[in-house]
């Protein structure tokens, strides 16, 4: 029970611990030796404590070589570098540094199956082509976008969807998407929004006055909040985000221009065969249920958001 109590390292606990039993063997010869009427019953039974203190004392070594190899085994997994942008709900860092979202649990839970330790790097998304180019992350993992996009990459997925949505002002007089005609759009800079907007995809979208295009997120939001934007367009759950935290400031119009696949990136002519088993592997994390709680978790609807329109 003291043992059990005792908050020490484990090297440290497995010290202390052989050294009490020893000098409990110690104390236990003693008293064998102190009584001479019972001499050779006495030779037996130290003999019998000497074997189970070797025993002991052999399986403490054992124990903690094992331990050893353990961690040695964790730490020696491959490495592999996933590149996100602040995108709540799927990709952001809290205050103490840690890393949360849809996106993370599910690259840590896939990963983990595969083999590798992920580490996630939060980079510029304007220069993601750059840092996938030179080596500096493997893949990109932070809601992106597959569609028009399909040669670009070595694709993972599409493991979810995301419509395209637009924001406004509570108050604002815009309620479809045909009301944005003449006004000022903006969106995020790289991203299927831009494309949308910019006309480099073709849609029912009206002719803005003014596309911006910004950096970040919270740039983006700040856009709407300071009126330099009539509305802000860009993933569902992440404009979700903004609208719950903004406690009736803003709203969503009805209509989606457009609806995306989300994937996993690698760069083009690497990493076929990874990509291939990543994309098993969520199919698998998927038909486990394991996708709709995490995706549940962060707010979305399992039926709207995953292949197959629902999550079993």
């Amino acid at each position: 029970m003291i043992f059990a109590e005792m908050k020490v390292p484990g090297e440290q606990f497995e010290y202390i611990l052989a050294v009490l039993f020893w000098r409990y063997v110690k104390q236990i010869k003693k008293e064998l030796d102190m009584r001479k009427n019972r001499k050779n019953n006495s030779r037996t039974r130290g003999k019998r404590i000497c074997i189970v203190a070797i025993l002991l004392a052999s399986s403490l070594i054992l124990a903690g070589c094992g331990i050893k190899k353990e961690k040695i085994a964790d730490s020696e997994l491959p490495e592999i570098v996933i590149g996100i942008d602040y995108f709540e709900p799927y990709s952001y860092q809290t205050d103490d540094g840690q890393y949360k979202g849809i996106d993370v649990e599910l690259a840590k839970e896939a990963f983990r199956r595969l083999g590798y330790q992920p580490k996630f790097e939060r980079i510029v998304w304007e220069d993601k082509e750059k840092l996938l180019e030179a080596g500096t992350i493997d893949c990109l993992w932070s809601c992106y976008s597959m569609n028009e996009r399909e040669n670009k990459y070595q694709w993972a997925g599409p493991y979810m969807y995301s419509r395209q949505m637009v924001v406004v002002r509570a108050e604002s007089e815009i309620r479809t998407l045909q009301d944005l005609k003449g006004k000022r759009i903006a969106v995020q800079a790289t991203t299927k929004a831009e494309d949308l907007f910019l006309h480099n995809i073709e849609s029912n979208l009206p002719q803005a006055e003014q596309v911006n295009c910004f950096s970040s997120s919270n740039e983006l939001y700040a856009a709407l909040r300071k009126n330099y934007a009539d509305a802000i367009a860009g993933h569902e759950a992440m404009l979700g985000s903004l609208i719950q935290d903004g406690k009736g400031a803003y709203r969503m119009l009805e209509e989606s221009p457009y609806k995306s696949e989300l994937g996993i990136a690698f760069k083009k002519g690497t990493h076929e065969e990874l990509a291939e088993k990543l994309t098993e592997t969520l199919t698998e994390m998927q038909s486990e249920g394991i996708t709709e709680k995490i995706v549940t978790k962060y707010g979305l609807d399992a039926d709207e958001t995953l292949p197959g329109g629902e999550s079993k």
